[in-house]
């Protein structure tokens, strides 16, 4: 399943996003790990959680939504016990501003969750009434 947190920048998704996995620790009883673009939230989030600075693995020029996709993949290939992935600074991540081009990621991403029973929660920037709906419809 994707839930993305959606909201124009400085609205607070990236607070949310932290709130919801570190609740996310009293009822899950798998791996939870959050992605971030850089380090500057790790210490908000509770110890077990798993911290994983993407800026760690790709220069800037080299993000794009292949390499994110295949990152993710990497993840849940090698510890089958992943059972939710948050995800902040979505856009930053994917090095996209073009909704539209976002679309089959989305499915691939919704593929990748259902074949590995993973959750995704995602955060993206933007106003949600500019938003398509193949992104909407998974707001929560």
């Amino acid at each position: 399943m994707i839930q993305v947190v959606l909201g124009k920048k400085g609205s607070g998704k990236t607070k949310r996003l932290i709130d919801l996995a570190n609740e996310q620790l009293k009822v899950e009883h798998g791996d939870i790990v959050f992605i971030d673009d850089d380090k500057r939230y790790m210490y908000d989030l509770r110890h077990e959680i798993r911290f994983v600075n993407a800026g760690d693995y790709a220069l800037d020029e080299h993000r794009s939504r292949d390499w994110f996709y295949g990152l993710l993949g990497g993840m849940l290939a090698i510890n089958f016990d992943i059972s939710v992935v948050y995800i902040d600074a979505f856009l930053k991540l994917v090095n996209n501003e073009d909704f539209a081009d976002l679309e089959p990621l989305f499915a691939k991403l919704e593929t990748l969750s259902k074949d590995n029973n993973c959750n995704f929660v995602i955060s993206v920037s933007g106003d949600p009434q500019d938003l398509p709906e193949f992104i909407t419809r998974y707001a929560i």
